[in-house]
């Protein structure tokens, strides 16, 4: 079994080979004329602890610890970026917004901020009286460059403050305009329209000082909240007028806050913000996949040494992502640049191509998927919903050039979730053009949300590369994609890791076909797959592989309700597993003469291919667990689930017991320290004994409601 992660440094000549596969892929889109970039928001936990913040609340000290530490790690991939402690989000029942800490640098490598260091990154306390001082000879140095200023004192935290226009216009007086007296963003809750900044929308910039204490060291240090300055070279310019006055005064350390900053193909902004159990980072875009791996090698070094990770194990050994998915976005360098308004009918397209091609939302996919996850496909809501999207791409296809705001418009109603959400959807166009979403929602960006966090850089820039191939292929195609109707398909035949295996290989043969294949070490990556494996066993001619597949876990209550807590609640005590026998290499195929029975009924058997010949499948459900609050109360747990496999010309049986915990019994010694022990404490869940056939073996036929064409439904069969 091959463990992640696959690399060990820079001179191993399988990493070498990968990384020229990148620059390859690189190449092809650059030689198509297409400028395509590309964006990951990877997440990591801490997977031995037990605190909340890294289980299931968003916030806590130990997790802000850690973000400045992993900033100040981070700080070497750009030239002299500025620190900024920006407004970060807010759900609701939160009291107020979530930290926000970013580095904002030129791409260029031209150095941006050479002003004091933030606390993070060593920056030292200042006195009282320095604090002052800078504050009066900001004001000069804004009236030597032409503002309009104002200085005044106020009785709260940020109590010296400067209100300034660039354009030299005298700016507001104070004690003539209460807005000038507003509480620091950070201690209040983002309005309901949006945070918003009125003042700058009016070329009134408010800047306040005050002392703040260290997050570390308890000290103080100076602060200072930014007003909305949503013009890049506007923001430079003061960011240049405050180093060089705190240079002036040899101020050491400096705290930046305020609003988040604007960005163009200029400046990058990359955060570290909190979620549910976990650290996210929302990395720049960047022009080309090789740069986005460079920054991804780094930030999954920089949270290794800080203990973090992107992945998690129980304590039976399975396998889980992080818990905060692994998205990754697409636009351009500009948001009218972006590949989805310069090819107008490449969402359109991009939305039929992902319901022609199931491994798309599900073999990437976090452990709970289907219409009550985080990320549902577009046909996984109502039949009506789903018809009137076929309308909608029927009319858009009708369009010669659909403006933005029109193809934004047009699909933002079918992108959403059950609650009409339209964050989470599979294909997230919330920051395409939505004029909804003050300040970030035209950003010509859609984000792909069903994925879970990828273990390594190489396998998160995998995924990215192959959504950009797909990307591609849709620009350069010239007809519209029609909608299948995959009925009870969808979440039969595609649950299997088998076909959605089939379904990938389909997908990057077309990319082959169409001028956007990808080089091997790629494809491998991407087929990658060990996480699904429960055991392998070898029998008298064949290899037989069981595997954990897709499973649909249902909500439990209303999804409007639960909506507003942040988090919903599903039933997640249903399994389904997936067995295959491969024949041996070079033997005749008698998969036929095999009989199974799972608990002595006889499964769907299905004959397939795969790349290595013929295959014989099945599979089936149970309920591994009680749940403390789900559905059929009447229904208790059915493993371990037995497996009998017969074929009468051996005259042996194989019986297979399929445990969810220790087959002994009895508490594991914690949790799996690593990938090797995650699979064997798997392996040994599978338990096998080699028997006579017993004369009174009998394989039972399932009533029809127990059995699909693709799965035995084990909670009929009680």
């Amino acid at each position: 079994m091959k463990i992640w992660p696959p690399f060990v440094g820079p001179k191993d000549p399988v990493r070498q080979l990968f990384d020229a596969a990148v620059r390859a892929h690189d190449e092809k889109l650059t030689d198509a004329g297409l400028d395509i970039w590309l964006g990951a928001e990877p997440t990591f936990t801490d997977r031995t602890s037990v605190a909340p913040e890294w289980l299931y609340i968003a916030e806590g000290e130990e997790k802000r610890r850690c973000a400045e530490l992993v900033l100040a790690d981070l700080g070497g991939l750009f030239n002299k970026p500025a620190v900024l402690r920006t407004i970060g989000r807010q759900y609701p029942r939160e009291e107020r917004p979530r930290w926000s800490y970013g580095l904002y640098a030129h791409r260029n490598g031209r150095p941006l901020w050479c002003g004091p260091l933030d606390p993070a990154l060593g920056g030292s306390a200042i006195e009282p009286a320095r604090m002052e001082l800078l504050w009066q000879q900001l004001a000069v140095a804004l009236e030597r460059q032409g503002w309009g200023v104002r200085t005044f004192m106020v009785e709260s935290p940020l109590s010296w403050r400067i209100i300034g226009r660039p354009d030299g216009q005298s700016p507001p007086e104070p004690g003539m305009e209460p807005r000038l007296y507003r509480p620091a963003i950070h201690e209040q809750a983002i309005p309901s329209e949006g945070l918003l900044d009125d003042l700058a929308r009016e070329g009134n910039y408010l800047f306040a000082f005050d002392l703040a204490s260290g997050p570390t060291d308890g000290q103080l240090h100076a602060r200072i909240e930014l007003p909305d300055l949503q013009d890049v070279p506007l923001l430079l310019a003061c960011l240049d007028l405050i180093t060089a006055t705190a240079r002036e005064l040899d101020v050491q350390g400096l705290i930046l806050t305020g609003h988040p900053p604007p960005v163009d193909d200029n400046v990058c902004w990359m955060t570290l913000t909190p979620d549910p159990a976990v650290l996210e980072i929302n990395m720049a875009p960047a022009p080309a996949a090789a740069q986005l791996l460079d920054w991804l090698r780094a930030i999954f070094q920089a949270a290794e040494v800080r203990g973090l990770s992107a992945y998690r194990f129980h304590y039976n050994g399975d396998f889980t992502d992080s818990g905060g998915g692994g998205q990754i976005t697409y636009g351009g360098p500009k948001p009218k640049a972006s590949s989805f308004f310069r090819c107008p009918q490449l969402l359109p397209r991009l939305v039929g191509y992902f319901n022609c091609h199931p491994a798309l939302s599900y073999f990437f996919t976090q452990e709970a998927v289907g219409s009550s996850s985080q990320s549902p496909r577009v046909d996984e809501r109502t039949r009506d919903h789903f018809k009137e999207l076929a309308v909608a791409l029927d009319l858009l296809s009708r369009e010669a050039f659909p403006q933005p705001e029109t193809i934004h418009r047009a699909l933002a109603p079918f992108l959403t979730d059950l609650t009409g959400n339209t964050h989470r959807s599979e294909l997230n166009i919330e920051k395409l053009w939505n004029p909804m979403l003050p300040g970030r929602g035209c950003l010509g960006l859609v984000e792909f949300r069903a994925f879970r966090m990828a273990p390594s850089a190489e396998m998160l820039i995998a995924r990215a590369c192959l959504f950009r191939s797909i990307l591609a292929m849709l620009v350069r195609r010239d007809d519209p994609i029609p909608l299948i109707d995959w009925g009870d398909e969808l979440h039969d035949r595609f649950a299997l890791p088998f076909y959605l295996r089939e379904d990938l290989r389909a997908i990057l043969k077309e990319l082959e076909t169409a001028g956007f294949g990808l080089e091997p070490p790629l494809i491998e990556t991407l087929l990658r797959d060990d996480y699904r494996l429960q055991g392998e066993i070898e029998l008298p001619g064949i290899r037989l592989r069981v595997e954990r597949a897709l499973e649909f876990w249902p909500l439990i209550g209303d999804a409007a309700s639960q909506e507003a807590g942040g988090s919903r609640l599903v039933d997640s005590s249903t399994a389904r597993i997936q067995v295959t026998l491969h024949l041996h290499p070079g033997l005749r195929d008698d998969l036929g003469s095999w009989r199974v029975a799972v608990n002595g009924w006889a499964p769907p058997l299905r004959r397939e291919r795969d790349p290595d010949g013929p295959v014989l499948l099945f599979a089936f459900r149970y309920r591994s667990f009680v749940p403390w609050r789900g559905l059929h109360p009447t229904l208790g747990p059915q493993g371990p689930v037995t497996i009998d496999l017969h074929r009468p010309d051996l005259g042996r049986v194989w019986k297979l017991s399929l445990h969810d915990w220790k087959p002994e019994g009895g508490a594991y010694a914690g949790l799996p320290g690593d990938w090797p022990e995650s699979a064997a404490r798997r392996r040994e869940r599978l338990v096998i004994e080699v028997s006579e056939p017993d004369q009174s073996l009998s394989i039972r036929r399932p009533p029809p409601n127990a059995a699909t064409p693709y799965c035995l439904d084990l909670r009929r069969l009680t």
